[in-house]
């Protein structure tokens, strides 16, 4: 989000996105339990913390590219052009990717072929192989595992560069017209209603035929939804329509997010016996994608209402959230590896692999604030007038 006056800064988005990384944090170490596919397991993985992954998959990663959106059309305005947007995200982005593939990921790739006793003991003999292997037992290196996000955060960006003042444009001209009709007595049930459609097309016409697999040229359902969710962020960052309209609609969705997230579950859970024919089934799916928009205003209308307060840990986390998200899944890899070899109980191994990776990566965040040379490698601004290294 950009460093603004009070009058155009949006804590709200600050928290909400301090939330959603935290939130995303705690996915990574429930991967780590679930029977679902992931770098390494826990000896107590089984399906106990699937409905609770369940309930935030839909919209963890959707409402960061829509708070992404915000922040885009808000650093575009500040930018003041086309270029001078995209060489910031250069600036800001490039570097973390290059140096996250490199070095931050390395580990997790290294665990994982442990784990499946591909490689030998030795990490740092490891690393040359990764770097130049092209493919390690199937896996593709170097790679950007959960840096996926940044990647196409920066992609989306260069695409867009050239385009956004015109997107700017249609929302305050012909997208004024939806504006206005959000701001009539029918404005939460458009609210509710028309943007959710794409993502019922896409879930129609692209899911089926593209598995999200975070490869930038063949995820194209995820690129469509992740792309179409900052799309809205950067049309609803300067409409005040669109936030009144969030406050307006807040119960609604609280409402319908809570039913179809209760709904979901036991349908989860009972996934065979509930989808016995294909109007069930497309159902099921298309409550999911109902869900996850509903899911998104609920979040956005509570933040507005009850996370609008500046203050030194919303500064604090705000800094920190990005340097986090980079570090956290590398030390859950390598923690859980560790941990789960150690013959601890479920509940003390997942405090223990909270514990290190939340506070293994505050630190890594305090070192990385304090050395001046690190920070645009973590997404952090140099600081002026301060000596490199120091």
């Amino acid at each position: 989000m950009p460093a603004g006056t009070h009058s155009t800064r949006r804590y709200d988005l600050d928290w909400l996105r301090i939330i959603a990384f935290a939130l995303l944090v705690f996915y990574h170490v429930g991967m780590f339990y679930t029977p679902w596919e992931w770098h390494v397991k826990s000896v107590h993985a089984g399906p106990g913390a699937e409905p609770l992954m369940s309930l935030l998959n839909p919209w963890r990663l959707s409402l960061l590219f829509f708070i992404s959106g915000v922040a885009f059309a808000y650093l575009h305005d500040k930018q003041g052009g086309a270029w001078r947007f995209a060489r910031e995200r250069i600036v800001r982005l490039l570097p973390v990717i290059v140096f996250g593939m490199i070095v931050v990921v390395m580990p997790q790739t290294y665990f994982q072929l442990r784990e499946a006793g591909e490689i030998e003991p030795g990490l740092l003999a490891f690393w040359p192989r990764y770097i130049i292997g092209w493919e390690i037992a199937g896996i593709e290196v170097p790679t950007w595992n959960h840096l996926w996000y940044v990647v196409y955060l920066f992609v989306y960006a260069l695409l867009l560069a050239p385009v956004l003042g015109l997107l700017k444009r249609v929302g305050r001209g012909p997208g004024a017209a939806f504006g206005a009709l959000l701001a009539t007595r029918l404005g939460p049930l458009v609210v509710l209603t028309l943007p959710v459609l794409p993502f019922l097309a896409y879930r129609v016409l692209l899911v089926p035929h593209f598995e999200t697999t975070h490869n930038l040229v063949e995820d194209w359902a995820n690129h469509a939804i992740s792309l179409t969710y900052l799309l809205y962020g950067v049309f609803a960052a300067r409409s005040e329509r669109f936030w009144q309209c969030v406050d307006r609609t807040l119960p609604y969705a609280l409402t319908l997010t809570l039913v179809l997230g209760a709904g979901l579950t036991v349908v989860w859970q009972n996934w065979e016996a509930f989808t016995t024919g294909p109007v069930e089934l497309w159902a099921a799916r298309s409550g999911r994608v109902i869900y996850a928009w509903t899911a998104i205003l609920t979040l956005l209308g509570v933040a507005r209402r009850f996370l609008s307060a500046d203050g030194p840990a919303r500064r604090y986390l705000t800094e920190a959230v990005f340097p986090v998200y980079i570090l956290h899944q590398t030390i859950t890899v390598a923690a859980g590896y560790a941990l789960t070899r150690l013959g601890f109980g479920v509940w003390t191994e997942f405090a223990l692999l909270t514990l290190a990776t939340f506070g293994g990566a505050i630190i890594g965040f305090e070192i990385v604030r304090r050395v001046n040379v690190l920070r645009p490698l973590f997404g952090l601004k140099l600081r002026r007038g301060s000596v490199p290294g120091r």
